[in-house]
């Protein structure tokens, strides 16, 4: 507030909206939540302004200084305490304040006083008053500043009843509310066999009268018989009457007959629970535990009290992937092998990576996940993926450094953090790493840690040791008369590495010849096939490397004289009759000085062209043909007629050979087409343009039609006539010549 009302008054304060000072005399708006004070026109358009308003759109405009977000936008020019509207300046006062007192709410929620200063900015200071409170535990009390949010604590016991009701607190005064009671309370279970100890005043303290728990045992307590027990399992009610008594008893142990039955055929009324139950004597058929869903095995006993007998008949049992049964007898070598029996198959299915198969015995999972950790080479190439294995390609590398990654020469950084596998950055730096030799570097900074070779070109002695030239490979530049016959021929051959001069050399017809210079007596050396041509490309590298400066420098290098006609000749496309058709008719045009934008003849008019590739495709699949034409045609005449500058048809996927068709035909119609998706679901996608697509005049089913009609029809099979002398009137047997196949038939 001191520092507030020190700027505002000597002018020195500055609006955030606008950066202007802050005028005595200025219509200001102070912020509730952060006391910033700012011109009132600057909030007004700043509270409409886009920028100001919240993120969720609905809590209206930020302050520019705290964020806080504020519903009204304000209108009016008020005082800090807002009791006085548009305030006149005073000279004695503090500037846009009323002169009177504040009264605003202090910030503290237990202070009831209302701020007793004259109208200020910012904050109110603290309550100055002195108010009596009481400690924590309420035993004592003290007086304190009424602003003061420290919390009182005595030295007394707290002494507040526990959660339980029956203990107090022990602890000294605190502040909140008590822990529960920690004392523990010794519990007896329903029948009374068992004892555990609980936290007093929780819920498992409950009893109902008989008990507190369940231990889970069988009860064991007498009937109220009082000759037999309770085989139910520990329960909190009364036990239930006696399942024997005479009153609850009403049929047979089998169930199927009812004792006033047996009594009327003579047997003895029961009396006690201890009396034996009357039997009828038919067969028990109570059903079994050890059969199936399909067949229920039953009691073949007698009527009879207690369990019934293990069962006598055998059991199929699956294992549990069901590709095995086996047979079992008795109810428990049935449970064992229920639980036990598995087949030795082993499941021949892909985990759900794919790469592995499950190779469990007796597989029954469904979903086989694979346990296996992936350990392929990430991104990175240094870390292996130490997930489960799965399919697709593995995530990125997790692992970052922190440590700046620079190129060798340091210039060029990658700050942290950085991904692992970065490479390091380029630099175009000269290389600085040491060289091998002391010439120029040309190359860049790099990470390899092998630098490229050496481009620099240097000055050696030539093959013959006769002079310093700046080659490669270098040649001797003196002349014949210089050195002699025997000396030059002999220099010549330590270039072409062949070895001293040998008069045997001229003898031998498997050499080629070779001239060398026009002044030695014999004009020829002969060489090895292999010699003469390792020659010839040493003589182009050689070429080559005195031309590097000029490389060096960006100038271009002519290598045409390094290549042989031969091989020029080899490196051009045979002219075909096409071709030699074409320039037949262009000398022709330039005789007749035509044109060669004109069509005098209608050539080009005549109509499309069809590929013999094409014509014989056709001819294997007319009906296919037929319809993409048609397609074709009702597309182009449909952009033609209609709005829209192009128009698409999708056929339905087809074979390499089908799509092939469409793309040829697409070509004569001036229409696009594309093949989309991988096989064997790849279908072709055709566009015709407005202006560019056209129907041919004559399709490519018609021409078909026109090249069969012109076609000659096959030969019909002759007959002998025979000589009327020969008395047979009719015709003889056909001559056995086999009749001509057209292979261009379409019909089958």
């Amino acid at each position: 507030s001191g520092s507030l009302i020190e700027q505002l008054t000597t002018e020195k304060y500055e609006c955030m909206v606008c950066c202007e000072v802050v005028r005595i005399v200025a219509p200001v708006w102070s912020c509730q939540n952060c006391y910033h004070v700012f011109h009132l026109n600057c909030i007004k358009k700043w509270a409409r302004s886009p920028a100001s308003q919240a993120e969720d759109g609905n809590s209206g405009w930020r302050c520019p200084a705290c964020q806080n977000a504020s519903v009204q936008v304000p209108k009016t020019y008020t005082c800090f305490c807002g009791k006085v509207h548009n305030p006149e300046w005073n000279r004695n006062e503090i500037p846009h304040s009323c002169g009177e007192l504040c009264g605003k709410k202090r910030q503290c929620l237990d202070c009831p006083h209302l701020c007793n200063i004259l109208c200020h900015p910012g904050p109110c200071p603290s309550c100055p008053a002195f108010v009596t409170k009481t400690c924590e535990c309420g035993q004592t009390s003290h007086s304190v500043r009424c602003g003061q949010s420290t919390k009182i604590h005595c030295s007394n016991v707290c002494g507040n009843t526990l959660n339980c009701g029956k203990h107090s607190c022990t602890q000294v005064c605190h502040a909140g509310k008590c822990s529960p009671c920690q004392l523990t309370v010794q519990q007896v279970c329903y029948c009374g066999s068992n004892f555990k100890e609980v936290l007093c005043g929780s819920k498992e303290e409950f009893s109902d009268g008989f008990g507190s728990f369940s231990c889970q045992n069988i009860c064991g307590k007498k009937l109220n018989c009082g000759r037999h027990n309770c085989k139910q399992v520990c329960h909190p009610q009364p036990c239930q009457l006696c399942p024997r008594l005479p009153q609850v008893v009403y049929r047979c142990p089998c169930g199927q007959t009812p004792l006033s039955k047996l009594l009327e055929l003579g047997c003895v009324e029961r009396k006690i629970c201890t009396d034996p139950i009357p039997s009828c004597g038919k067969t028990c058929g109570k059903p079994l535990s050890c059969g199936s869903y399909e067949f229920i095995h039953t009691c073949e006993s007698l009527c009879h009290e207690g369990d019934c007998r293990p069962c006598s008949h055998t059991s199929n049992i699956y294992c549990r992937c069901g590709f095995k049964k086996k047979d079992f007898g008795g109810l428990f070598f049935f449970l064992i092998a229920a639980i036990t029996f598995m087949c030795d198959k082993r499941c021949n299915k892909k985990r759900s990576c794919g790469r592995h198969k499950c190779n469990e015995v007796c597989c029954v999972d469904t979903e086989h996940k694979c346990s296996l950790v992936c350990g392929r080479k990430l991104n990175c190439g240094l870390h292996r993926c130490e997930e489960p294995c799965h399919r697709g390609s593995c995530q990125t590398c997790w692992q970052t450094s922190f440590d700046e990654l620079t190129c060798y020469c340091g210039e060029s950084v990658i700050y942290p953090p950085v991904p692992c596998g970065t490479q390091p950055p380029e630099c175009k730096r000269t290389c600085t790493r040491p060289h091998d030799c002391d010439h120029p570097v040309y190359h860049s900074c790099h990470s390899e840690e092998k630098c490229p070779p050496c481009t620099y070109l240097t000055q050696k002695w030539c093959m013959g040791k006769h002079e310093f030239t700046s080659f490669l490979t270098f040649f001797c530049t003196l002349t014949y008369e210089q050195l002699g016959t025997d000396q030059f021929v002999k220099s010549r051959f330590r270039l072409l590495n062949v070895g001293d001069c040998s008069p045997c050399l001229t003898c031998c017809p498997s050499f080629q010849s070779l001239s060398l210079h026009p002044y030695i007596p014999f004009q020829k050396f002969v060489l090895p096939q292999m010699k003469s041509t390792t020659l010839f490309f040493r003589i182009a590298a050689i070429s080559i490397a005195t031309k590097l400066t000029d490389l060096q420098l960006g100038d271009s290098v002519e290598i045409s004289r390094l290549i042989t006609k031969k091989e020029m000749k080899q490196a051009r496309l045979q002219c075909d009759e096409e071709c030699l058709a074409l320039q037949r008719n262009r000398r022709l045009a330039e005789a007749l000085e035509i044109d060669d934008n004109s069509d005098p003849f209608n050539i080009r008019s005549s109509g499309p062209k069809y590929s013999d590739l094409l014509k014989e495709d056709a001819r294997k699949d007319i009906k296919f043909v037929s319809d993409v034409e048609k397609e074709m045609r009702m597309l182009v005449e449909a952009v033609n007629k209609g709005k829209h500058a192009k128009k698409s048809h999708c056929y339905p996927p087809m074979n390499r050979d089908h799509r092939r068709i469409i793309h040829e035909l697409a070509q004569v119609y001036g229409i696009e087409s594309v093949s989309y998706d991988n096989e064997p679901k790849r279908n072709v996608v055709i566009t015709a343009v407005k202006g560019k697509s056209v129907c041919p005049s004559n399709t490519l089913t018609s021409v078909l039609d026109k090249e069969m009609q012109s076609r000659p029809a096959p030969p019909l099979l002759r007959y002998k006539q025979t000589d009327k002398s020969s008395g047979n009137s009719g015709l003889s047997k056909p001559l056995k010549e086999e009749p001509v196949i057209d292979y261009f038939d379409v019909q089958d």
